[in-house]
């Protein structure tokens, strides 16, 4: 079927993409509530003018998530066994990036591996996230820079690599 009639190929992925973003949108409106109660509670939370950010945040995640999902399912044709590495790496990778701890605990405690995850690229959209609706964590305009520059060049990459694998699809599919 997918054969017999064409339809851009890259419409897969997105769908993927966008479907998840109406699951976060759900999931906004439960961090709304529970921002909400925690403030009528007293609790010392702090939104600034870099919660205005967010719109940015969120569509620099979604471009970083539809460039690696491109790159890995079109790897992922030729080398069966890799969406096993993929679901077995993801959960270990998410020790890379502050989403548990802040950076500054990390630049504080473990300075060897602070580089590491300050450069990765989802560092600074979480940062900045925590920084504009909670008031803790750190905000710098480099390393936003940084992870807007290298989203552009995985969501790009990932285009690439996926048009060229997409005509041999059907084959392997």
């Amino acid at each position: 079927m997918l054969g017999k009639v064409y339809f851009p190929r890259l419409i897969m992925p997105l769908s993927i993409v966008l479907s998840n973003l109406v699951k976060f949108m759900v999931q906004l409106l439960l961090f709304v509530l529970l921002f909400i109660i925690f403030r009528a509670k007293g609790y010392n939370i702090h939104v600034n003018q870099y919660a205005l950010l967010f719109p940015l945040l969120v569509l620099m995640i979604a471009a970083q998530g539809l460039g690696l999902g491109m790159m890995i399912s079109a790897i992922t044709t030729k080398y069966r066994d890799l969406s096993f590495v993929v679901s077995f790496g993801v959960p270990l990778i998410m020790y890379g990036t502050p989403v548990i701890y802040p950076l500054s605990e990390v630049i504080k405690k473990y300075p060897a591996y602070s580089g590491l995850i300050r450069y990765n690229p989802i560092t600074a959209v979480i940062e900045t996230f925590r920084y504009g609706f909670l008031g803790k964590g750190s905000f710098s305009f480099e390393l936003l820079g940084y992870s807007m520059l290298v989203t552009l060049f995985i969501l790009l990459a990932g285009t690439i690599i996926f048009n060229r694998v997409e005509r041999k699809f059907v084959d392997t599919v």
